[in-house]
């Protein structure tokens, strides 16, 4: 029998109440509060964002042994940077306390590596502005190419893949901006300053990629390096094929250490980024324009879609002022550019 049936009052106010299985705010919060599950789940996720963690924190411990696998790492270093969001959204899907804790390691390695570079270190000024470009022997439109880069309007160009008959062509388009140039081999060098003493530089590859010049600058004489070290190959057989621009590294590191010239400007596709520890005997002695005056990475290959700076422009004795990419040639590299202070 029913309250009405009985002559009492109906209880409206126990009526409005939730069925007591029916769990409240409250009581989710003090769940959630107290749900060892969330330590639990993404153990995993949690393991990775270490590994990563130590990957960015040792890369330099990685052997090169076994297909050159510590130098492969690093030419895409920064890119281990990515698996920070995705481990973060994973560990927010699996509500993992524990993936989300272990977060911190990579994120604080890859911030300490490379927070710098995210940051515009530019300045205004400077006594000299340089380019570099790869021009790919098989760029379609060399004439296209040379007329950008003389529009850029910077004092000293140095291209390198220079293909032998392509050569006129590079030399038609650049001269009524750069009266002086010397090629020699597959690089070449154009300035708007007088060129002295240019010659080959031997890097042990029996043939000529690389050459040395003094431009004589207002400000004072420099001198210029123009490189192009062996390409790299990634083989499921052999893994990073790297053996050849190693060799070449260290001769190119050898002649800039004898260089008499306080002041050196090294301008080439150096086939590897500054992390790569294969090319020590160069980015030990000279300091890379972008790391020091850049906005960002300064990804230069492929044009496409950039996702390594393998083209530099590395200084000893000047200061970096700016470092910048210019927009895309008909070349799979982008051109790289940067002003100098003396």
């Amino acid at each position: 029998m029913t309250g009405t049936e009985s002559g009492g009052t109906p209880d409206h106010h126990n009526s409005a109440l939730p069925p007591a299985d029916t769990p409240g705010p409250g009581s989710r919060l003090a769940r959630l509060r107290h749900d060892r599950g969330i330590w639990r789940r993404g153990v995993i996720l949690a393991v990775c964002a270490v590994l990563v963690a130590l990957v960015m924190a040792l890369h330099s411990d990685i052997p090169n042994r076994v297909g050159n696998l510590g130098s492969l790492i690093e030419t895409f270093l920064p890119w281990f940077g990515v698996f920070v969001p995705v481990i973060l959204v994973l560990a927010l899907l699996r509500r993992s306390a524990t993936a989300l804790i272990a977060l911190i390691l990579p994120a604080v390695v890859w911030l300490n590596l490379f927070g710098g570079l995210v940051v515009d270190k530019s300045a205004d000024g400077g006594d000299l502005t340089v380019v570099s470009h790869n021009v790919n022997a098989d760029n379609p439109d060399p004439g296209e190419t040379a007329r950008q880069i003389a529009g850029s309007g910077v004092d000293v160009v140095a291209l390198e893949e220079l293909k032998t008959d392509m050569v006129p062509v590079y030399e038609k388009g650049l001269a009524a901006t750069y009266p002086y140039h010397s090629v020699q081999g597959t690089v070449g060098l154009w300035s708007k300053h007088p060129l002295r003493g240019a010659k080959p530089v031997d890097i042990r590859l029996g043939w000529t990629r690389a050459l040395r010049a003094t431009v004589a600058a207002p400000s004072g004489d420099i001198a210029v390096y123009v490189a192009h070290l062996p390409s790299v190959r990634v083989k499921m057989n052999a893994g990073f094929t790297a053996s050849q621009r190693d060799t070449s590294a260290d001769a190119l590191g050898a002649a800039i250490s004898r260089d008499p010239n306080p002041r050196v400007v090294l301008l080439g596709d150096l086939n590897g980024t500054m992390n790569d520890r294969a090319l020590t005997a160069v980015t030990s002695q000279l300091r890379s324009t972008q790391g020091a005056a850049g906005d960002g990475f300064g990804f230069s290959w492929p044009a496409s879609f950039p996702m390594a700076r393998i083209d530099q422009i590395l200084v000893r004795g000047v200061e970096p002022l700016s470092s910048w990419t210019l927009p895309e040639t008909r070349s799979d590299h982008l051109p790289v550019a940067a002003r100098l202070r003396f």
